[in-house]
């Protein structure tokens, strides 16, 4: 079967997730084409060369440390007419070659619009589907309604249409919408086969690095070593040590960590979930879907949900780490086979 993959470029969780469904269609024989941009389509390219296309992507807008609805918005006006004469472009020349016969959209836009302008069965595999999709079972404050009505919205508005959506979730809350279903959270076979330990140190993952007293705050537990990541560079602050990104080490210090502080991003959450590490996720403001998935790391106690991140907040993180640990016991994973056999059923063979 020929098969067209979308993958936005905002945020890598959805190249490194998109990456393995990818491989796994492949050595199943099918023709598989994708479209992305920015850092997804290097990342992706590296491993799937001239089968990856280079088109335009959505990008969000950040300022001190939150989402700015307002930039976004002006930023996305800015790029639209750029955006659909490439786009345009790169189809049509990919087009006269290879026609898919399924498309598979990571949230990604475009490959959507592809499939409904040229009447080609459309399936979705992202975890953002949840926030439309299910009845969500956790407290919203009221601060937080606002982005739940837009973000809603926006994933309402994404990709509609689909002929299934399947959510990769380690939540599940009840369904509310038809063609719709849960597979577990995709996990790269790089972490599937790593042998996770305990050692002293925390993993700090920051994807937006705009907290300018991140270090200051982690010196301040002072018996507590911590390997960061995301300012990309190589410094020792006394019990912090800052280590730019290299995949194979990356792995090696979350699998052997005692715990990981984070954002609320979904594919590094769900790593950790699977390496049955507690999670302190601290989220972007204004980011709906990071509050979610913060959120329900607290609601199945595996870790804690901060609106700031602070010394003290840290502290009573690692004060309940016993619990955190034994409520991750009973998390289980599939090796990603439902999601599999889904898409064998669904693609059948070449």
């Amino acid at each position: 079967m020929k098969i067209l993959y979308g993958v936005p470029s905002e945020g890598m969780g959805h190249a490194t997730r998109s990456k393995v469904v990818i491989a796994y269609l492949l050595s199943k024989g099918h023709d598989v084409r994708v479209v992305t941009s920015d850092r997804a389509f290097s990342f992706l390219q590296t491993h799937f060369g001239e089968r990856v296309i280079s088109i335009e992507g959505f990008h969000l807008a950040y300022n001190n440390a939150r989402v700015s609805v307002g930039q976004t918005i002006l930023l996305s006006l800015k790029n639209i007419p750029k955006q659909i004469l490439k786009n345009f472009t790169a189809y049509q020349a990919f087009l006269k070659e290879f026609m898919p016969d399924l498309v598979i959209s990571d949230f990604e836009s475009f490959s959507h619009f592809f499939a409904k302008t040229k009447n080609i069965p459309f399936v979705s595999i992202d975890n953002m589907q949840v926030l439309n999709r299910a009845k969500l079972d956790i407290l919203i404050p009221k601060e937080e309604r606002g982005n739940q009505v837009l973000s809603k919205n926006i994933v309402k508005a994404k990709v509609p249409g689909a002929l299934h959506y399947y959510i990769t979730s380690f939540f599940h809350p009840a369904l509310r919408k038809e063609q719709t279903s849960y597979v577990a959270p995709i996990i790269r076979e790089e972490i599937i086969q790593t042998k996770p330990s305990v050692k002293d140190h925390i993993v700090v993952y920051q994807t937006s690095t705009s907290q300018k007293d991140l270090i200051p705050v982690l010196q301040s537990i002072t018996n507590q070593p911590f390997i960061v990541y995301g300012f990309n560079r190589d410094e020792e602050h006394g019990n912090v040590l800052l280590k730019s990104f290299s995949e194979k080490e990356f792995i090696q210090n979350v699998a052997s960590a005692k715990a990981v502080i984070a954002n609320g991003g979904f594919s590094f959450i769900s790593e950790a979930v699977f390496l049955k590490k507690p999670v302190c996720c601290v989220p972007i403001k204004n980011q709906f879907e990071q509050f979610v998935n913060a959120a329900y790391i607290q609601k199945l106690q595996y870790g804690r949900h901060f609106d700031e991140f602070t010394t003290d907040q840290i502290k009573a993180f690692l004060y309940d780490l016993p619990v955190f640990q034994q409520s991750l016991q009973a998390f289980s994973h599939d090796g990603n086979k439902a999601l599999f056999s889904a898409l064998d059923k669904l693609c059948g063979s070449k």
